[in-house]
C-alpha cells in the first residue's frame, strides 16, 4: 500500500515538474542559493509596485536596478532577487542574458502621449512605465553613475572608517589568523615569497582582462614587441605608463614613459595621434593643445623605439597595463599588472595613488599638479612590483590594505611598522569592510561591469555623443546617422552583455515654441476627451438630480448649462477620462427626466481620433489588468476599502488618489489585478447584483497611474494662471499642425519602427529599457518617461508579483 502511494506521489511530482517547465514557473528542489540547483528553465522576472505611491523613479533608483542586473549574474546572494530597490524587484537575475538601454534624445513623456498612436510598438511591447525626473545636463552620466577616475582603469576606493589601527601584533589572536588565511593575496600566492615569474599574468588572465593578444580579431593591426625569449626570476623589469586623449576612434596615445629596473627613465615621448583630437583629457593626462602642437612623433615611431629598447626577456610592469598596451597597439607576452598583483575581494582593485602611499610611502598624482606624470606613475608601478617580490605576499596581507583605504593617514615609508593611527574607541580594534550592498550602492555601472569582467557597448549618433566615449570601460561606436546606429546595434547588441543605444533624431534641440505648442494642445486634447455634452433637456428639467447623476461616474471639474441652443444642454467636464467614458456608455440614448438624450464628446480638431484613442488606451498593457471604480463615500477609511476589495480574487494593489488640499482620498480609485482575466472577473463581481453591497460604478481603466498624475498637474483649475491655456479649440482660430509638427509625427513613427526592429533582434531573457529623458523649454522642463520589460516575458500570460 505504502509503495503504491509512493509511486503515485512520484508520478504526481513528475507531472508537476512538467507543468512548471511548460509555464516557466515553480519552485526548484534543493538549495535555492546553490547555482547548480537552479533549473535551466527558470526565468528572470521583473515585478513592480509603480502603481502604488509615487511613480516617479530617480536616476539613482534606475541605476540601482541596472547594477542589480549586472551583479545579479555574478553573485549567488542575489539569485532569488535583489532586495531594497524599493520600487521594483528583479527575480532570478542570474538567468538574464543581457541588458539593453535605448535612449531617445530630446524625447519626453509629452511626446509619447502626444504621438501615442504612432508609438505602436512601444505601447504594446513594454508592460511597465514610470516617470523620470526633469532632464539634467548629462542624462547618461546620471544614469551610468560616477565613472572611475582617469582616462584608464582606476578603481573606486571603498568607503571605510578613518583613523583605524591595524597592527601586526593583532595577528596573535585566532580571528586575525583566520582573516589572514582568507586574504585574497594569501589565497592566490600563499605565505612564502614568490619570484618574478610567479607574478606574471597567465595567458588566460590576459585574455580575461582584455590584454592585446595574437590572434584576437581586434588586434589584427597591432605590433608585437618580439620579446619571446625565456623569462626567469632574474629577467629585467620595465615600468610602463601611457597617457591618452579622445579622438573619434576612442582613446589614442599622447605620451609614453618607460623606466628600467633602477627607476631611470629610458623613454619619455609625446605622440601626436593620427586622428582629430576631440578632448585632450588634460585633467588626467596633463596634455594640452599647446604642448602637443609642435610634436611630430607618431605611434609607429614609438612602437619602433620600444622594440629596440626592450630585450628579448623583458617584463613590462604597469597599473591597468592592458589600457596602455591597447593605446600603444602593441602585443607583449610577459606582463605584471599591479592592479591585479595586489588583489582584493570580489575582483575589486586599488588605485595606484593609494598603493604608492600605503605601500611605498610615496605621494604621486598630487592635486596641485595638472594631470598625471606618466614617468612618475611608471616608477611607482615598478617599485610596487619590486616591493611585492622582495617582501612577499604575507607582508602585503598583514598590511590589511582594505582597512586602510580612505584613511586620512597612510604609511610614511615602507620601513615603518604596518600600523595606522589609533582608533578613538580603543586600540587593536579591527575595521569592518563595507558590505557588498554598500559597495554596490556607491559604485557606478561601469565599475560593476568591470567587476563582472565585462564592458559596456555604447552606440550613438555623432551628434549625440557622450563622455562615455572617453571611458576605458566602454566600447564606443559612433555612427553618422540613426539608420547606421540601428544597423550596428542589430549586429553588435545581441553579442554584448550590456549595451546603451542612443538615437539622436535631431542634430539640434527642437524649437522651444514647438514644445510649448505641443504642451498646450495635449492639455486641450485631454480636457476635451474628458468633456461630454448631454441633452437636449426640456425646459422644465431639474438641475440638482442631473448633477448627482453625472457625478456618479466620477469627479466633475465643471458643469455648465448651455442655453444658446433651441433646448438646454449640459456641458460636463470630468477630472478623469474614465468618468466621461462611463457617462457616454451608460447614458447615451437613455431616458432621463422623461427625455431621451444624447451624450457625446465635443467634435473638435484634436478629438476627431478620440474613439481610436480610447479603444487603444483600453488595450494598453498598463490598463488591461486595472479597473476604475467610483462611488466610494468620504467616510470610508482605507481599512474599509482594503477589507472590501480584498474579497476580489487576485487583487494586487489599490491606488487611492489624494486631494492635495484636504489630504483626504477622493471618491474614486484604481484597482490593479494580476492579469487581464482577473480584472475582467472583478468587473463582473462589482457590476453584479451584489456589487459588494456598495453603490459603485466601474470600468476598465484608461489612464496609467503616472499619466493620471501628469494630467492632474497639467490641467489646472479655472482660477489658476495657466487656466487660460485650456480653452476649447472651437473658440480659437484653427491652427493645423505646423510643418515642423508634421515632421515630428513622422519622426516618432520612425523611432518606434527602429525600436521594434532592434527589440525583435534581442535574445530571450534580455532586460530592455527605453528611456525618454525629457526636454527643456521656455515653459520649463518636460519630464521624461521610462518603459521596461524583459524580452520573452509574455504580457498576456505573465503574472508578476507586485510588492
Amino acid at each position: 500500500m505504502d509503495a503504491a502511494l509512493d509511486g503515485k506521489s512520484k508520478k504526481r511530482k513528475q507531472i508537476q515538474n512538467k507543468l512548471f517547465r511548460g509555464s516557466g514557473e515553480g519552485t526548484a528542489s534543493g538549495d535555492p542559493d546553490d547555482e547548480d540547483s537552479q533549473p535551466k528553465w527558470k526565468k528572470a522576472r521583473l515585478s513592480t509596485k509603480l502603481f502604488v505611491k509615487n511613480c516617479e523613479i530617480s536616476h539613482d533608483q534606475l541605476r540601482q536596478l541596472l547594477k542589480s542586473a549586472v551583479l545579479g549574474k555574478q553573485h549567488k546572494s542575489t539569485e532569488q532577487g535583489v532586495p531594497n530597490l524599493g520600487w521594483c524587484h528583479l527575480s532570478h537575475p542570474k538567468h538574464l542574458n543581457s541588458v539593453v538601454v535605448i535612449v531617445l534624445q530630446e524625447v519626453s513623456q509629452l511626446h509619447f502621449y502626444k504621438f501615442y498612436l504612432q508609438f505602436k510598438h512601444l505601447r504594446k511591447a513594454f508592460r511597465y512605465r514610470f516617470c523620470l525626473p526633469a532632464p539634467s545636463a548629462n542624462f547618461l552620466a546620471d544614469l551610468i553613475g560616477e565613472q572611475p577616475n582617469g582616462n584608464k582603469e582606476e578603481e573606486r576606493i571603498l568607503p571605510t572608517p578613518s583613523s583605524l589601527q591595524v597592527s601586526s601584533s593583532s595577528l596573535a589572536n585566532p580571528q586575525a589568523i583566520t582573516d589572514l588565511q582568507n586574504d585574497p593575496i594569501i589565497q592566490k600566492y600563499g605565505y612564502e615569497k614568490v619570484g618574478l615569474v610567479r607574478c606574471l599574468l597567465t595567458k588566460e588572465e590576459m585574455k580575461k582582462f582584455d590584454f592585446p593578444l595574437q590572434g584576437l580579431a581586434n588586434c589584427k593591426n597591432f605590433v608585437s614587441t618580439e620579446c619571446v625569449g625565456p623569462v626567469s626570476d632574474s629577467s629585467p623589469l620595465f615600468g610602463l605608463d601611457c597617457e591618452m586623449c579622445l579622438t573619434p576612434n576612442g582613446n589614442e596615445l599622447t605620451r609614453v614613459s618607460l623606466v628600467n629596473a633602477e627607476g631611470r627613465c629610458v623613454m619619455d615621448e609625446l605622440v601626436k595621434p593620427d586622428n582629430k583630437i576631440l578632448n585632450y583629457l588634460t585633467r588626467f593626462s596633463g596634455i594640452t593643445r599647446k604642448i602637443l602642437k609642435p610634436v611630430t612623433t607618431k605611434l609607429r615611431d614609438v612602437q619602433a623605439k620600444l622594440k629596440k629598447l626592450l630585450p628579448p626577456d623583458a617584463v613590462l610592469v604597469g597599473h591597468s597595463l592592458n589600457a596602455d598596451l591597447q593605446a600603444l597597439q602593441m602585443i607583449h607576452p610577459n606582463v605584471i599588472d599591479t592592479s591585479l598583483l595586489f588583489v582584493r575581494n570580489l575582483g575589486r582593485r586599488f588605485k595606484l595613488k593609494f598603493l604608492a602611499k600605503a605601500v611605498l610611502g610615496k605621494e604621486i598624482q598630487c592635486p596641485d599638479r595638472v594631470g598625471h606624470d606618466s614617468t612618475e606613475d611608471a616608477v611607482a608601478t615598478l617599485e610596487l612590483a619590486q616591493y611585492f617580490i622582495k617582501h612577499g605576499p604575507k607582508k602585503i596581507a598583514e598590511m590589511k590594505l582594505d582597512t586602510a583605504v580612505n584613511s586620512q593617514q597612510f604609511l610614511a615609508s615602507p620601513k615603518q611598522k604596518n600600523t595606522l593611527p589609533l582608533c578613538p574607541s580603543g586600540p587593536h580594534k579591527e575595521a569592518r569592510l563595507p558590505t557588498d550592498a554598500t559597495w554596490q550602492k556607491n559604485s557606478g555601472i561601469l565599475e560593476c561591469l568591470d567587476l563582472a569582467g565585462q564592458k559596456l557597448l555604447f552606440l550613438s549618433h555623432k551628434a549625440g555623443g557622450s563622455t562615455l566615449m572617453s571611458s576605458r570601460f566602454c566600447q564606443s561606436i559612433l555612427c553618422t546617422s540613426d539608420e547606421e546606429v540601428l544597423e550596428q546595434a542589430q549586429a553588435e547588441v545581441p553579442l554584448s552583455p550590456f549595451s546603451v543605444i542612443q538615437f539622436s533624431q535631431w542634430p539640434h534641440p527642437l524649437p522651444p515654441s514647438l514644445t510649448v505648442e505641443m504642451h498646450k494642445k495635449i492639455k486641450v486634447k485631454w480636457a476635451e476627451m474628458s468633456t461630454v455634452y448631454a441633452g437636449p433637456f426640456g425646459g422644465s428639467f431639474c438641475l440638482k438630480p442631473l448633477k448627482k447623476l453625472f457625478a456618479s461616474f466620477g469627479p466633475i471639474h465643471s458643469l455648465e448649462v448651455i442655453l444658446e441652443t433651441d433646448e438646454p444642454y449640459l456641458c460636463i467636464r470630468y477630472r478623469v477620462l474614465e468618468a466621461a467614458q462611463l457617462a457616454i456608455e451608460t447614458l447615451n440614448g437613455a431616458c432621463v427626466q422623461g427625455v431621451r438624450i444624447k451624450v457625446q464628446r465635443p467634435v473638435q480638431e484634436l478629438t476627431l481620433d478620440c474613439d481610436t484613442m480610447v479603444s487603444t488606451l483600453e488595450t494598453d498593457p498598463e490598463n488591461e489588468s486595472t479597473i476604475y471604480v467610483n462611488g466610494m463615500k468620504e467616510s470610508y477609511t482605507e481599512e474599509d476599502m482594503s477589507q472590501k476589495f480584498n474579497l476580489l480574487p487576485s487583487l494586487e494593489a489599490v491606488f487611492l488618489p489624494v486631494d492635495p488640499q484636504s489630504k483626504k482620498h477622493k471618491k474614486y480609485c484604481f484597482l490593479k489585478f494580476r492579469s487581464s482575466e482577473c480584472a475582467q472577473n472583478a468587473l463582473k463581481i462589482l457590476q453584479g447584483p451584489t456589487g459588494l453591497n456598495w453603490k459603485l460604478v466601474c470600468r476598465r481603466a484608461l489612464t496609467p497611474s503616472h499619466l493620471h498624475e501628469w494630467i492632474c498637474h497639467s490641467c489646472p483649475d479655472p482660477g489658476s494662471p495657466q487656466a487660460s491655456d485650456v480653452v476649447p479649440l472651437a473658440s480659437k482660430e484653427k491652427s493645423p499642425l505646423s510643418p515642423q509638427g508634421e515632421e515630428l509625427k513622422i519622426a516618432m513613427s520612425r523611432l518606434d519602427e527602429r525600436i521594434a526592429k532592434l527589440h525583435g533582434r534581442l535574445p530571450p531573457h534580455t532586460l530592455c529599457l527605453v528611456l525618454l529623458p525629457g526636454t527643456e523649454s521656455v515653459r520649463g522642463s518636460s519630464t521624461g518617461l521610462g518603459l521596461i520589460s524583459i524580452n520573452g516575458d509574455d504580457i498576456k500570460s505573465a503574472t508578476p508579483e507586485v510588492l
